[in-house]
């Protein structure tokens, strides 16, 4: 199978949160004008998310990941530069420091009324943001079969993302608590295996057709084929409060499957484990990040994660080399060197209540650092 030069690129989708720059809470109702702004200066790549307190972002389809970069850092900044002109900020966190979810309000438009009525509660907690890598591959049974495989390293760029530690003012002792409130969700987790893309079709058929669920978007699984693009959609992690951290983690899915693409190409493949092993990573990943090692289930052994970072990168060599996204890969170490967003949120918390500020005022130290490190780039 020879791939055309289409295949192989790159979106990135990212939701940032809107707060007020003075009391730092969520702005749970901004001004449409705001939205207005953003849509003239960035058409069609800025759009509502299901509460009125979020911003969603999504790059043009990208040949490299430099491009995807330039992009990425162009919209952060543009869009944060329309928001401060409303008195608002945005922050690439993945939950807010101290919001509480029964403040907010969702986004009065016929999908998201929709979402209200049949997720009820569940839906309504849903205050938290994430990150959405596409990647192009056209043909679709190979889209089926490299998601089969990818499904392995999920928990580990979910590791590399943490960015919600906090929920309404408490350290959940959780790095991702995002994903604790997302997996309540229906149609949730790692995606199902499947043999070919009839088959994958003839399952989403059977909700389609019964009417519970309009298309396959509703399908929000941590990886999945895309049904808007010829694409496989990395969902499971939070959204980076750091430009270069989402760049590493986005190079390293795009790099990832083209290994796994080389592979195929010579007639071998990554060996597949159960959902129940991989389920145990993808827990040690939401609950420690990069702390505390995952299980390399071929040698049965939890190995730190550093040590893993690094066969990872090594295995991706090759593949790295044809995306020429190395740079971009190797800046995955720094993300271990100084701790993901909820590393340093925490830090900074404690940082500010040893030196003699109140809970509510740390929390508005880290609300002010997320501010700041989103623009930063």
């Amino acid at each position: 199978m020879n791939l055309s030069t289409t295949d192989f690129t790159l979106g990135i989708e990212e939701e940032y949160l809107l707060v007020d720059l003075e009391t730092r809470q969520l702005a749970g109702d901004p001004p449409e004008a705001l939205f207005r702004a953003c849509a003239k200066r960035l058409p069609n790549m800025v759009t509502h998310e299901f509460l009125r307190s979020q911003i969603e972002i999504g790059t043009p389809v990208c040949n490299s990941v430099k491009e995807a970069r330039d992009s990425l850092f162009s919209l952060r900044h543009q869009v944060a530069d329309v928001a401060r002109h409303f008195g608002l900020g945005i922050i690439a966190a993945s939950t807010h420091p101290f919001a509480f979810w029964s403040d907010q309000q969702h986004t009065p438009q016929a999908r998201y009324d929709l979402l209200a009525e049949d997720l009820q509660g569940v839906v309504r907690r849903l205050v938290t943001c994430g990150m959405h890598v596409h990647v192009g591959i056209h043909d679709d049974d190979l889209r089926i079969d490299l998601m089969n495989q990818c499904v392995y390293f999920l928990p580990h760029l979910l590791a590399l993302s943490t960015s919600s530690p906090f929920w309404g003012g408490d350290d959940t002792g959780l790095k991702s608590y995002r994903l604790s409130v997302f997996n309540e969700l229906p149609r949730t987790g790692l995606p199902d295996h499947f043999s070919s893309h009839a088959e994958y079709q003839r399952h989403v058929d059977v909700l389609t057709a019964t009417g519970l669920i309009k298309d396959a978007s509703m399908l929000w699984w941590d990886l999945r084929p895309s049904c808007r693009f010829p694409t496989l959609e990395m969902r499971i992690t939070d959204v980076c409060t750091r430009l270069d951290d989402a760049i590493a983690i986005a190079a390293l899915f795009q790099a990832t499957l083209r290994m796994l693409y080389n592979l195929r190409s010579r007639n071998q493949r990554w060996r597949q484990y159960s959902p129940m092993l991989v389920h145990e990573n993808r827990w040690r990943a939401q609950r420690y990040g990069t702390e505390a090692g995952m299980i390399d289930f071929g040698q049965s052994l939890k190995v730190p994660f550093d040590e893993l970072l690094e066969e990872w990168i090594e295995l991706l060599d090759e593949a790295a080399t044809e995306l020429d996204c190395k740079t971009a890969i190797n800046a995955a170490r720094a993300i271990l060197d100084r701790g993901t967003s909820a590393d340093q949120q925490r830090n900074l918390y404690a940082a500010s209540r040893s030196e003699g500020a109140s809970a509510q005022q740390a929390l508005n130290a880290v609300v002010d650092w997320l501010v700041e490190e989103t623009q930063a780039g």
